[in-house]
């Protein structure tokens, strides 16, 4: 099961002491930020959780997996996570 927003809200409200109002806007607030950052193109590197990076991918052949027509996929920019090395461990360590 996915962690939403609305669970993050109520974790922050339950362990901040924030209303759930103050809650939703710190974290609406974060978000915000995150996004706009990410718009321009810039990097957004959170310590002990991870790296998010814009990459540009150029254009190119593909598919359609439907037809199996050719097709030109045009070029874009695309946003991509690498977890912190700390972030990385703890999940491992869960495993085992």
């Amino acid at each position: 099961m996915a962690l939403t927003k609305a669970d993050i809200i109520q974790t922050v409200s339950e362990e901040s002491g924030f209303s759930k109002k103050q809650s939703m806007e710190t974290v609406e607030t974060l978000l915000e930020i995150i996004k706009r950052t990410l718009e321009n193109g810039e990097d957004v590197l959170i310590s002990g959780f991870g790296k998010f990076c814009v990459k540009e991918k150029r254009q190119r052949r593909g598919r359609n997996p439907a037809t199996g027509s050719a097709m030109t996929l045009s070029a874009r920019r695309v946003v991509t996570f690498k977890c912190s090395g700390r972030l990385r461990g703890k999940i491992n360590d869960q495993v085992n």
